[in-house]
């Protein structure tokens, strides 16, 4: 069952974007973390704002059993792309910006995620169809998405789902740890 995140699912948010970030998201957090301050309520505080990218309300929870399984987090990209403020992105963000911006006029997935027990039941690919269904009904040209190029389960999907490699640019890592060397723009 497909439905809306309300500002209820935060915590599972977080949870799935981390998942799906390879654990950037919570890297991320850590570091603008104040003293005392858990970096997980950064994400849940993010995911709960009414605007921005990572938001409740560009979100669509799946559900197994009435338990939380999975989620799709997305928004359109503007047909003319965004210049990059460098002074106030951090570096290691810039190479996704930059991959974004290609993606001119697509409905962008940031998040696809499915917790680990529910994996395998089709949760990704039911969530994946629901955002082609949201590209087409606001009239976009297709759905993009940003994939690490190490992450060989998630690109197995989206090659099964018909998308295909347009770009890459290289990751900056800072301390987060990841195998992977490039940050690869998907469309379909």
């Amino acid at each position: 069952m497909l439905r809306d995140a309300v500002k209820g699912d935060c915590a599972e948010l977080a949870e799935l974007i981390n998942i799906a970030g390879e654990g950037l998201p919570c890297y991320f957090w850590q570091q603008t973390a104040g003293p005392g301050e858990d970096p997980w309520q950064i994400g849940q505080a993010r995911a709960a704002r009414d605007t921005g990218g990572f938001s409740y309300r560009n979100s669509v929870i799946a559900e197994v059993d009435g338990k939380i399984a999975g989620a799709l987090i997305g928004y359109a990209v503007a047909d003319e792309p965004e210049p990059i403020d460098t002074d106030d992105t951090p570096p290691m963000f810039v190479p996704l910006a930059e991959l974004e911006n290609l993606a001119a006029g697509t409905w962008y997935i940031n998040t696809v995620a499915a917790f680990q027990e529910f994996r395998g039941l089709g949760v990704g690919s039911t969530l994946m169809r629901r955002g082609e269904e949201i590209a087409a009904e606001l009239g976009l040209r297709g759905t993009s998405l940003i994939v690490a190029d190490a992450n060989r389960g998630a690109r197995r999907l989206y090659d099964r789902l018909g998308y295909e490699e347009v770009a890459s640019r290289p990751m900056v890592k800072e301390g987060w740890q990841n195998d992977g060397e490039n940050w690869v723009l998907m469309i379909r």
